[in-house]
């Protein structure tokens, strides 16, 4: 019987976090202050801890994970690595399709990998509480869990349409003991003025994120936690691509192509990074980025320094973005609704060195039912643009004739997602091109630096 689930033991789970800074063929450009000066760590400690500031400008290729982190990542790692021969079969490829599956986690998804670090460092620290925000509610609830290890208050600023959209997300998220507010909300100036704006406002992250540090900043035991986009986040997201490098090994195979879904960029670096470092000494190996037409950042965003949040709070940094008050439509794939993304992958992009793609939200669920029909696990939405793009590849491999080795980042499962699943069946979702006219309209209050 041919082998399905590639298993590490936990002896095995990794002891370091890899750092791709350390072979990144050009040194990353630095996060600016509002007068477009580099800023220092200096301007970062009233909502981080020093120890995540230190790593998030480390160049040191490895980072030694806290015994306290590894223990708790003991929950549920090492993830499996499945085999994909139903959808092998199904497809009639020649193609082999591996996943692994970050849905055992407790919260999940992958965000439970550096949510568990993050609360780890603030508690180190001395930090009683922590604001953050969330899109679909991976992140809120992944936060909301590693507070209650580590004895943290959490108050979560979830997007507006998530929230109405996701109700068990909440419920989640207050079983693990945090408050929960929908953003925009009245607790914030920034919440205030949004509402007063549009009363209506589906929310966004980069919305969110304001109000998530507009608190932190406020308060002396309060600290902001990030579930994408910055260094040390991805960082914390290496042991997926890590525990993957080793699962392949047992069966003697490696991935031609990578793909994983990219909204701010945690998933797909968590991912991708470690196999970047075998592609900088001469691999070859393709690293796929999937994103939504909806939001797409890499695809059809500008490469310019720019705010991580609507209200302009976050220090710019440059990567690829449609503009910091930029609304995305409300898909269901909450976690890829974000006007930027990490300015690691988005400066690999730019030098050519990673892929990415755009993928319709039907295109999406479609791959997401044709999946779950094969293998029985009913992926994420956010998942399931990185299965949708993996399985066009399938096919041209079937046209082909190639037996290429794909991998997918299965970065979650669906079990929250159904509503959105019964909207796709009875016909209710729509594909949501974002049109030129609006990106170039939120192109244009980019901040001039230079």
């Amino acid at each position: 019987m041919s082998q399905t689930k590639i298993l590490l033991d936990e002896s095995e789970i990794p002891t370091h976090w890899y750092n791709i800074i350390a072979d990144m063929p050009n040194p990353p450009a630095p996060p600016l202050g509002p007068d477009g000066t580099p800023i220092g760590p200096e301007a970062l400690a009233a909502i981080f801890p020093m120890s995540l500031i230190e790593q998030e400008v480390s160049g040191q290729r490895w980072i030694a994970i806290p015994e306290e982190v590894r223990a708790l990542y003991q929950l549920w790692r090492p993830t499996p690595l499945y085999r994909a021969h139903r959808l092998e079969a199904a497809l009639s490829t020649p193609a082999k399709i591996y996943y692994k599956h970050e849905g055992v986690s407790p919260g999940g998804s992958h965000k439970v990998n550096t949510s568990i670090a993050q609360a780890y460092y603030n508690a180190q620290a001395g930090i009683k509480r922590i604001a953050t925000e969330t899109g679909a509610g991976q992140w809120g609830s992944a936060m909301a869990l590693a507070g209650q290890m580590f004895g943290l208050e959490v108050r979560v600023y979830m997007v507006k349409v998530s929230y109405e959209q996701k109700p068990y997300r909440r419920s989640m998220m207050q079983t693990w003991g945090a408050e929960i507010c929908a953003s925009p909300s009245q607790q914030t100036q920034v919440g205030r003025t949004a509402l007063a704006a549009d009363p209506d406002s589906p929310g966004s992250l980069g919305l969110a994120i304001s109000e998530a540090v507009e608190e932190a900043a406020s308060r002396v035991d309060t600290n902001y936690a990030l579930g994408s986009v910055l260094n040390h986040v991805l960082l914390h997201q290496t042991v997926i691509g890590l525990e993957a490098k080793k699962q392949f090994e047992k069966v003697g195979e490696y991935p031609d192509v990578i793909f994983a879904p990219c909204g701010g960029g945690s998933n797909f670096g968590g991912a991708a990074f470690p196999f970047f470092a075998d592609k900088a000494a001469g691999k070859e190996v393709r690293l796929v980025a999937v994103e939504p037409t909806s939001c797409p950042t890499l695809t059809r965003g500008i490469y310019a320094y720019d705010f991580g949040d609507s209200a302009q709070l976050t220090p710019m940094l440059l990567m690829y973005t449609l503009g910091h008050d930029f609304m995305p439509p409300s898909i269901h794939a909450g976690g890829l609704r974000y006007h930027g993304d990490s300015a690691l992958v988005s400066q690999l992009y730019h030098e050519k060195l990673l892929e990415a793609v755009a993928v319709p939200q039907l295109a999406t669920f479609a791959a997401g039912v044709q999946f779950a029909r094969a293998e029985g696990i009913i992926p994420a939405p956010e998942s399931s643009h990185a299965i949708a793009a993996c399985i066009d590849e399938a096919l041209r491999c079937k046209e082909s004739g190639e037996g290429k080795t794909l991998f997918i980042n299965l970065s979650g499962h669906g079990h929250f997602d159904m509503g959105a699943y019964d909207s796709y069946f009875s016909g209710k979702l729509e594909d949501f091109e974002y049109p030129a006219e609006a990106i170039q309209v939120a192109l244009a209050h980019i901040p001039k630096v230079g």
